[in-house]
């Protein structure tokens, strides 16, 4: 999708920051099936451009994202929200998945850090959706929900798998099975956030590390270091960390930001790092292969 087709998010360049912002403040931005669409369409975009080097993303209005749109009413969740979306007879279709789902998964595929700005209600999927991201900042005003079993459904985006590794099985038990609306303070002392900011403060803050980011650190570094920190949460040993590390650190060892760095620091001079994750990544790129998505999950392996 053409981002000057985006019409439930927006995508705004500032610099080396990309910003999608949720856009259905009347709506309190709920998730529709669209906005799986044009949610790939911005990640796609941000993955593309070498100049991005952060994304940030946030709600316009007074919410964040207050869950699933269900103004269908009663059947809102007798299909997935990403049961329109019909590519060709393909193992990786998107037909009959969850959209909240499709959506998390891209954001873990990301090249790019992202970082949540969390400007008031996030609830259901509007919560779901924060856990691959990398930083989740929040105003003092957010609120947070994961409740689906007040629903009668039960945590989609994956949440199954990040939930507990972002804040532990514990607080993700208490959470998921509650299903109650909590403030801001509790997902801080939970894990779910980083920190906590005044309204007004809330964006600059998520500018600032995005900065930080920026002109500070190499983005194919970054790319790397991202996939295997979040890839290597599902490792069966250390060994798989280590296999990977062997076969990357001598690649990158020998490229021009590499080259850079150590220039930099000797030179006691900020880098200026000229690689980028669309055209540099070393061949060791990419060292998994992604899994298929199977719609019956009766065949799902043990």
């Amino acid at each position: 999708m053409p981002l000057d087709q985006l019409q439930q998010l927006s995508y705004t360049l500032d610099g080396p920051i990309a910003t999608i912002t949720l856009n259905r403040p009347d709506a309190m931005n709920a998730f529709t099936s669209r906005m799986v669409h044009e949610m790939l369409a911005a990640l796609d975009e941000a993955d593309a451009d070498d100049t991005v080097r952060a994304v940030i993303i946030t709600g316009a209005g007074r919410a964040f994202c207050a869950g699933a749109d269900m103004s269908g009413g009663t059947d809102t969740f007798e299909k997935t929200s990403g049961a329109d979306i019909d590519p060709a007879n393909d193992p990786n279709s998107l037909k009959g998945r969850d959209g909240g789902g499709i959506v998390s998964l891209r954001m873990f595929q990301s090249l790019k850090p992202i970082i949540g700005a969390v400007n008031g209600a996030a609830a259901g999927v509007g919560a779901t959706m924060l856990l691959p991201m990398d930083f989740r900042l929040a105003s003092t005003t957010a609120r947070f929900g994961f409740v689906f079993t007040q629903r009668g459904i039960l945590p989609e985006a994956a949440s199954g798998w990040f939930l507990p590794r972002v804040v532990g099985i514990a607080q993700a038990l208490e959470w998921a099975m509650l299903g109650h609306v909590f403030d801001a303070e509790e997902a801080r002392r939970g894990g779910l956030v980083r920190s906590l900011h005044e309204p007004d403060d809330l964006l600059p803050a998520a500018r600032e590390l995005a900065m930080r980011l920026a002109e500070r650190t190499s983005s194919v570094s970054v790319a790397m270091t991202r996939q295997l920190l979040w890839r290597m949460l599902g490792a069966g040993h250390p060994m798989d960390s280590h296999r990977v590390e062997s076969a990357a650190v001598p690649q990158l060892g020998a490229n021009a930001d590499v080259a850079e760095g150590i220039a930099s620091f000797f030179e006691k001079r900020p880098p200026e790092f000229s690689l980028g994750p669309a055209n540099d990544m070393p061949d060791v790129w990419p060292w998994f292969d992604e899994p298929p998505f199977r719609s019956d999950a009766s065949e799902a392996p043990e």
